[in-house]
């Protein structure tokens, strides 16, 4: 009987037929060609598609901004967390960004995550404090915390906790999306001196700090970004704040008003937040939430370091265009830190959510500045003394 041959006289199944070998081997397949064959069939057939990809989803989703695209640096994040979001996903997971005005106006981009009509957006929370003032404290207070403490009191102080609090609310899901550092005090169409030249003034300003001012007879405006130059340039408002030397830049405000005031006390380190509808965060594997994670915190430092970088030269310019660089007059600054703390007081006063935020950051700040004290205000100062002396 052949070898190749069962007790029935049948042909082996383990065994190839005669006609499939090669002629040179007796009709027989040498066993070393048929055990490399199987081994090189072998990774094609396990490895060509890894269980992570088969598994993962298409998402699609859309962020408003409450920025227009001229402002690079800060819609630049957004554009940052697509790429990051799509590569680390295989183009799995798809954010497309729009502009403020393309979907929704800047100022209604956290309502329209709430209701479902996109998914996320990048707005600072203080747009909203008429929701609830405490939204404020998760984008800045007037004389909060700066760039690095903010994020250190979001990662290491509570606050991210104390945020999730309050945004859940609203279903809704809140990330750091970057930050612009300590903003200007914003551009005037006329000199002020004294606390008196600020009465009666018309000044854009927004939120808890529009607030503030009020209490020194200022009248603040909340106007979006795109109707910030030619209401100053119709003298609808007397001053506007913007965030700083490169972003104030291109919005062109050198041209019609000239006195460039600093610092801006009211934004010492706001956050550009980044706000995620609940139910749909909830929806996303978490594989992809942990990706999205990674590309905001990644968004965050990289606009901070660019406003760093960009700044300085952006000033000069701004300079050589006209601009006349003023300091705040002290009696400002000392009256409107007195105000803010009265606000404080009498809004934690009605609202308790708002007072245990308020503690939590106030408490982390005067920590935070034990140590500026003694290491970075101290040798600042010093750089700051060195670079005039030459």
């Amino acid at each position: 009987m052949s070898k190749e041959a069962d007790a029935t006289g049948q042909p082996r199944p383990d065994l190839p037929r005669h006609n499939d070998a090669s002629p040179s081997t007796g009709g027989r397949l040498p066993r070393r060609a048929f055990l490399r064959t199987a081994a090189a069939a072998a990774p094609a057939t396990l490895l060509a598609a890894p269980a992570i990809a088969q598994s993962a989803p298409q998402v699609r989703w859309r962020l408003t901004s409450s920025v227009p695209k001229v402002l690079d640096a800060i819609f630049g994040a957004n554009e940052l967390v697509s790429k990051y979001v799509s590569e680390g996903t295989d183009g799995k997971f798809q954010i497309q960004n729009f502009a403020a005005g393309e979907i929704v106006p800047g100022l209604q981009a956290l309502d329209a995550v709430q209701n479902g009509t996109v998914e996320l957006a990048q707005t600072p929370l203080y747009y909203y404090v008429g929701k609830d003032p405490s939204f404020a404290c998760f984008t800045t207070m007037p004389f909060g915390l700066n760039a690095r403490q903010q994020n250190a009191w979001f990662y290491h102080g509570g606050g991210r906790e104390l945020q999730d609090e309050v945004l859940a609310k609203y279903n809704l899901v809140g990330f750091l999306g970057g930050n612009t550092g300590t903003q200007m005090g914003g551009w005037f169409r006329k000199e002020v001196k004294s606390l008196d030249d600020f009465k009666g003034l018309k000044f854009r300003i927004g939120g808890i700090a529009g607030q503030v001012v009020a209490k020194l007879g200022v009248v603040p405006q909340q106007i979006a970004p795109a109707d910030i130059y030619p209401s100053l340039e119709k003298g609808t408002i007397d001053a506007c704040e913007w965030v700083g030397p490169y972003d104030d830049e291109k919005l062109g405000f050198v041209k019609v008003a000239p006195y460039y005031y600093y610092p801006g006390w009211w934004d010492g380190g706001p956050t550009m937040n980044v706000v995620v509808n609940r139910a749909k965060w909830n929806d996303l594997p978490k594989s992809y939430q942990a990706i999205f994670e990674a590309a905001v915190a990644y968004a965050n430092a990289d606009m901070l370091a660019k406003y760093d970088a960009f700044n300085p030269a952006a000033l000069r310019r701004l300079v050589a265009q006209g601009a006349q660089l003023r300091p705040f007059p002290q009696s400002f600054v000392d009256a409107s830190y007195t105000a803010a703390n009265e606000l404080y007081a009498e809004i934690g006063a009605k609202n308790a959510g708002f007072k245990k935020i308020m503690d939590s950051l106030i408490g982390f700040r005067n920590e935070e500045y034990l140590w500026w004290q003694v290491g970075e205000y101290p040798y600042d100062g010093y750089m700051i003394r060195a670079r005039q002396r030459g």
